[in-house]
């Protein structure tokens, strides 16, 4: 028998029993359909034929096809939650992955805009504009929160409770939090909804439609806020999730507590959370380094 329906079949449990995102799960069935092409190479299509040495070789060769640390790290994980699966079912016997070991991959620092950069990209839109007074509030928003690009976009009218000053957001796993909107947030976001209501925006529930009724994609904020960045001569190239690595490290710089910030960003494990620690720890580096006489 081939393997492929156990994939689709731990696809599906994927799918419903996690609610995984369709590019997390279509990235799981690219993993995947390389293992499989490779053990059927080797004449191996029955899931107990899935033996560690397998796997191994398999990471051997995606080595020698030049794949990064980071790719081989995916691929591997891939490859363990669905063997893993396998034997949860009792379709095999054993985990035989679980002594794999997992190819080093070097943390990178998230990539974080200065408080005073952060403040011109929120003020550069022309809020004289309904436009501008759009993306003053998305761009604001964004980081008075420390949403994720696919849940700003998503955010519906009913999403945000200007009375208490609260939004909420539906992240990963179709998970939902509530995160407090600042003062200064909040009243961009009144103006905008004020202008909305006077203006001929499409009649739709969304919170920031595109000028066509439908939701703004990922790429049409990263054009929004590149666009901003540009024009303000801001050095390197501007990204909208710097806004959420931005949010974090200025908590946790502000003094914030690391399971507040967690919190927040909606982060399910607080391992994730812990590398904004070394950003801003880096900061207190140089701030000690260019005040201190001695250093």
């Amino acid at each position: 028998m081939a393997l492929d329906p156990y994939v689709d079949i731990y696809l599906d449990q994927l799918r419903v029993e996690r609610a995984l995102s369709p590019n997390t799960l279509l990235a799981y069935a690219r993993d995947l359909a390389k293992l499989v092409t490779y053990a059927e190479l080797l004449g191996k299509s029955e899931p107990d034929q899935l033996h560690l040495d397998l796997v191994s070789d398999w990471l051997g060769s995606l080595t020698r096809a030049g794949l990064s640390a980071r790719s081989l790290a995916r691929h591997l994980s891939a490859a363990r939650g669905w063997v893993k699966f396998l034997a949860r079912e009792g379709i095999i016997a054993r985990d035989p992955t679980a002594q794999a070991t997992r190819p080093k991959v070097g943390r990178k620092l998230p990539k974080t805009l200065s408080e005073r950069d952060v403040l011109e990209l929120i003020l550069a839109p022309d809020i004289k504009t309904y436009r501008g007074l759009r993306d003053r509030s998305m761009i604001g928003l964004a980081y008075a929160c420390g949403l994720r690009v696919s849940e700003l976009v998503r955010l519906e009218l009913g999403d945000i409770d200007l009375r208490r000053g609260i939004v909420t957001a539906l992240g990963k796993g179709q998970k939902r939090r509530l995160v407090p909107i600042g003062e200064q947030a909040l009243e961009w976001l009144r103006s905008y909804l004020e202008a909305r209501a006077q203006s001929k925006s499409p009649n739709t529930v969304l919170l920031f439609p595109s000028p066509r009724g439908g939701a703004l994609t990922r790429q049409g904020f990263w054009k929004i806020i590149g666009t901003y960045g540009r024009a303000l001569g801001l050095r390197g190239r501007i990204y909208p999730h710097q806004m959420r690595h931005s949010f974090a490290t200025h908590l946790l710089v502000g003094g914030a507590d690391l399971r507040t910030v967690q919190m927040l960003l909606g982060h399910a494990d607080i391992s994730t959370t812990e590398i904004y620690t070394h950003v801003s720890h880096e900061h207190v580096r140089k701030a000690y380094d260019k005040a201190h006489p001695r250093a």
